[in-house]
């Protein structure tokens, strides 16, 4: 069956600023920039290509355009060693075995036996396979997720997937895509990845976001929080961003952290709350001996002590 190269998003979003709205409804605020950088990846059938420091949002915008869309998300999470068969298909070697005893138990000529095991019911499908199959209505969100993990070998083969959206099986010939699917791939830049497959997609690097657009992220994230802790919570966050960690915290470690301090029942900072409440935050044992002592107890003070504006989108404000 030829694939349909219309991925659905262009005759869903009438523009940018809808991108934008839709998936703030979606729980996911994304500048103009990035709402561009979508819903030109779906007019231009581009695959997006996402970079940036870990915990800043780049999984979650993939989900949340799956979710917007009503789309199936389906998962690629890149490792190293990932080779073409876990991310393609695999053959049901049990069923396939259990296959030739039952006809052995037919009596079935042994020079006819195995003969009818390579067809697509003995084909374990792995998420590149089910993406290229996958038939709805609605074109899946193909999440490649963290692809500098895997080697450039997988790489290339990536990249061929990506040019054709088509695999062939041996032993069964070439299967095409019946609808492409909307591909984002994520990167954390552990390495850096081969010119050829940037080319081939629309690229965004996704920031720490500034203050005001971390408050609004919290405000969707974690209903019910007070705007005095979430302000504290988001100024704290920054000023830990702008010190030398092994690894900084990101915008998922602030919503665990708000959900947390929710969830005991905290009202403002204290030195004594962070310090309880580290695992959120720093995951590293250096990192959290980092963050103590006078250095602790100044970060609380400045975020405390926060006398900002109310939070206009777009518009900066250092603590």
């Amino acid at each position: 069956m030829p694939a349909r190269f219309a991925r659905g998003l262009p005759t869903v979003f009438a523009s940018i600023t809808e991108i934008e709205q839709k998936l703030a409804g979606a729980g996911y605020i994304a500048d103009h920039a990035l709402a561009t950088t979508v819903y030109l990846a779906g007019k231009l059938n581009k695959p997006l290509f996402l970079e940036g420091e870990p915990g800043v949002g780049k999984t979650a915008l993939a989900k949340a355009i799956a979710q917007l869309l009503g789309a199936d998300l389906i998962r690629l999470q890149c490792y190293e060693g990932l080779d073409a068969p876990a991310a393609l298909y695999e053959w049901n070697y049990l069923r396939q075995m259990l296959e030739i005893r039952l006809q052995e138990a037919r009596g079935v000529n042994k020079a006819e036996l195995g003969r009818n095991i390579f067809g697509m019911e003995f084909l374990l499908q792995r998420p590149l396979l089910q993406a290229i199959q996958h038939d709805s209505p609605v074109p899946p969100v193909l999440l490649v997720d963290e692809i500098d993990r895997s080697d450039e070998e997988f790489e290339a083969f990536l990249l061929e997937i990506l040019s054709d959206f088509q695999i062939t099986i041996p032993e069964i010939g070439t299967i095409k895509a019946v609808q492409v699917p909307f591909v984002v791939l994520t990167s954390n830049r552990t390495r850096e990845m081969h010119d050829a497959l940037k080319r081939r997609c629309l690229y965004h690097w996704i920031e720490y976001p500034s203050l005001e657009k971390e408050l609004m992220i919290v405000s969707a994230a974690v209903p019910g929080i007070a705007q005095q802790l979430s302000t504290q919570i988001c100024v704290f966050m920054e000023l830990l961003r702008q010190q030398e960690y092994y690894k900084r915290p990101g915008v998922a470690e602030t919503i665990d952290w708000a959900r947390a301090l929710l969830a005991l029942g905290i009202q403002e900072l204290e030195p004594d709350v962070v310090t309880s409440t580290l695992s959120c935050i720093l995951k590293y044992k250096s990192d959290q001996e980092k963050l103590s002592g006078a250095t602790l107890q100044q970060t609380v003070a400045r975020a405390k002590g926060f006398k900002g504006r109310a939070p206009v989108p777009g518009q900066r404000t250092a603590p």
